[in-house]
């Protein structure tokens, strides 16, 4: 009994570090935030939180797929995929500091396959791209797609331009980073919308 007690206070604790961690990461930014700050605020000291996860990337990665499973479980009203995609955008406005984490990360990991995030980055686009292409191929279906639009190719162009964006506004936060995805989104679609 009292390994099965244990084994759960373990993972309440790994889940209590991981919300901690992802509100101060969106809230003080990522570079802001140090492992000694979310141990302190989980009441442990950096080898006790460190004793949760395998390293200090594997903690960020973590919170990065924390970060998607509340997205994923967020009604965002949208209509169509671009719609979400332009939802999550404009939510993450208000999250700088996990944009920041994601930026950083994906960089990071993009030409190293031994990061610890390249699976998790790897895996997301192509879970991305799948559901996302998905949603495009039933709109075709339904006719609201052009036939000679590749799904796939759609969605590849609006979550390029939705990273693209999401780094041109770290640098210049005045950029409305959403509004410039709707548009080349309704662009996009626009194009690919039967006419007659």
């Amino acid at each position: 009994m009292a390994r099965r007690g244990s084994y759960a206070k373990g993972i309440a604790k790994r889940e209590e570090i991981l919300t901690v961690a992802l509100d101060l990461v969106a809230s003080q930014g990522f570079r802001r935030t140090s492992i000694n700050d979310i141990a302190a605020a989980v009441g442990l000291t950096q080898a006790g939180l460190l004793h949760y996860f395998d390293s200090k990337d594997d903690l960020w990665v973590e919170i990065l797929r924390r970060r998607d499973q509340l997205d994923l479980e967020h009604d965002w009203h949208a209509s169509d995929p671009a719609a979400l995609l332009i939802a999550i955008v404009r939510h993450n406005v208000e999250v700088p500091g996990l944009v920041q984490m994601f930026v950083n990360l994906s960089a990071a990991a993009a030409t190293d396959p031994e990061h610890p995030a390249h699976a998790y980055f790897r895996e997301r686009y192509e879970r991305s791209r799948r559901d996302l292409s998905a949603d495009f191929r039933t709109m075709q279906q339904d006719g609201l797609l052009r036939p000679d639009v590749d799904p796939v190719e759609l969605t590849t162009v609006l979550l390029a331009v939705s990273d693209g964006m999401q780094l041109q506004w770290l640098f210049d936060p005045s950029y409305d980073m959403a509004r410039h995805v709707e548009l080349v989104a309704r662009l996009a679609i626009a194009q690919a919308v039967p006419t007659g």
